[in-house]
């Protein structure tokens, strides 16, 4: 089912931080470090998050074709990375709704999927960017689309339990885990729920744990 068709934006269609980038060359471009996403992440300043130029030309492109070809970016992701069917209730206005095992977050597995970032931000080495998509909705503040105390608390207990207790006993585990969620107007995916988790020199054999060994696709 296709939720809504949204025009492909037009190739100059950018910001004036993607103007900043594609001006640069992949030499120039400066990896976010681990401090520095910790400290964008506690700042609130995810505006600023920003990926390497060549990643970004290819994704402005990729973008605009995808959107061209299935409507939207979150159609794309339905079906051909989730393989979720949205409601046939489901409209523009709301967004792709599904039916779900549990309506308390993060409570069954089968509401929610763990997969690499496409498309991941320009970051140092050993940094992984995981993707939890959920079925459900997580409760919104009504102004920017930002999360409530309950929203907050719901996501830091799922990323515990699942990301940090499982890196326990590794080294530097205390330093191998953060997580954010972008506000409404700056989801690159809008209308369907997800919570972004970057993860430092975890062994691939448990980021496949994570993500039931899921690797990146962008085509």
């Amino acid at each position: 089912m296709t939720i809504g068709a949204q025009e492909a934006p037009l190739p100059f269609n950018l910001t004036d931080l993607d103007r900043q980038i594609l001006a640069q060359t992949d030499d120039e471009f400066r990896p976010h470090t681990w401090d520095e996403l910790k400290h964008i992440i506690a700042q609130h300043r995810l505006d600023v998050l920003k990926r390497k130029p060549s990643d970004l030309r290819r994704y402005l492109k990729w973008s605009s074709e995808t959107k061209a070809k299935y409507g939207s970016v979150p159609n794309y992701v339905m079906e051909e990375r989730l393989g979720w069917n949205p409601l046939p209730t489901s409209t523009p206005e709301t967004g792709p709704r599904f039916a779900v095992q549990d309506p308390v977050p993060f409570e069954n597995a089968a509401d929610y999927r763990i997969m690499p970032n496409d498309w991941p931000y320009g970051m140092d080495p050993g940094i992984r960017h995981l993707i939890v998509w959920l079925k459900g909705r997580l409760d919104s503040e009504p102004t920017r689309g930002d999360m409530t105390p309950k929203s907050r608390q719901q996501i830091q207990a799922f990323i515990q339990k699942t990301f940090v207790d499982r890196v326990e006993g590794l080294p530097g585990a205390g330093e191998k885990v953060m997580w954010f969620k972008n506000w409404t107007a700056l989801q690159s995916v809008p209308g369907m729920e997800h919570v972004h988790v970057l993860v430092r020199d975890v062994p691939q054999e448990i980021i496949d744990e994570w993500t039931d060994g899921e690797t990146m696709k962008q085509d």
